[in-house]
């Protein structure tokens, strides 16, 4: 609880919302899978809720040849967050649903996404992509997230049953999230491709994102909730740089051993 986002909890009661606290040997009975949420969902109507709503993920969605994936598309039968759905659908709550985000970027995030561009950037180094670097994927602002979910308070029965992607409505290549990285750092990117086989490199280990099209397109939020989307790739960039530099990951010590083992392959020296 002393990291992002958990350590700011807080923030939640100072912008005036108020916090319930459960007997931590009855929420946490289970710590591993999808059933380690089914306490939660239990206390939360054994303690009379009236909504739940829950983050679930846009990468349950299985594999298809048609893009981008809209709720209704078939999700992986062995994912928890599906599990996770289909246990508090089933808990009658007055009102209840789950939103699937993607990539989210914001203050606060625990997972690096455009992070792992600056990283490199500002220390001069190679960007290496997986492929052609032309593969589709959406990041989105935290504020659509929240957006949504507040507009799903507000009306409870309109979101009551529903899945939402909650993602931005604009893809973007990984060259392009690479470009807009570097011109929120006020650089040039120097970007290098590469076939992760070839390279001896697992994709997963040395690449935050899918090496693949992946992206959602949340149709359900707009024409159910109203909403609209606020990113803004190019200025929210910027708004996450200057969070990078003022937290001093800039100066940071940061391995690239599995960048090194690319840059190898490729034949490309690290002048920085």
């Amino acid at each position: 609880m002393k990291k992002p986002p958990f350590s700011r909890f807080s923030e939640l009661v100072t912008a005036g919302g108020r916090t319930v606290w459960g007997d931590p040997s009855d929420v946490g009975k289970a710590v591993d899978g999808p059933h380690s949420m089914w306490p939660v969902a239990d206390w939360a109507k054994n303690s009379g809720a009236e909504q739940f709503l829950f983050v679930s993920s846009a990468g349950i969605y299985k594999t298809s040849d048609e893009l981008p994936h809209v709720e209704g598309d078939p999700v992986k039968a062995d994912a928890g967050h599906v599990a996770v759905e289909k246990y508090i659908s089933g808990l009658s709550f007055g009102s209840w649903a789950a939103f699937r985000p993607q990539y989210m970027i914001g203050s606060g995030n625990n997972k690096d996404c455009e992070e792992w561009f600056f990283d490199r950037i500002v220390r001069d180094r190679p960007v290496p992509l997986p492929g052609s670097g032309m593969q589709l994927t959406n990041i989105s602002h935290v504020r659509d997230l929240s957006s949504m979910l507040a507009l799903a308070v507000e009306s409870p029965a309109a979101a009551n049953g529903n899945i939402f992607n909650c993602v931005s409505d604009r893809a973007v290549t990984f060259i392009g999230l690479a470009k807009l990285c570097a011109q929120a750092a006020g650089r040039e990117p120097q970007i290098v491709f590469y076939d992760p086989k070839a390279a001896g490199v697992d994709a997963k280990k040395a690449f935050p994102f899918r090496n693949m099209h992946f992206y959602s397109e949340p149709r359900a939020a707009k024409e159910v909730l109203g909403w609209t989307s606020t990113t803004d790739l190019p200025e929210d960039l910027k708004e996450r740089f200057s969070e990078y530099i003022s937290i001093g990951r800039d100066k940071k010590e940061i391995k690239f051993d599995l960048d090194d083992k690319i840059l190898e392959s490729l034949k490309v020296a690290v002048t920085a």
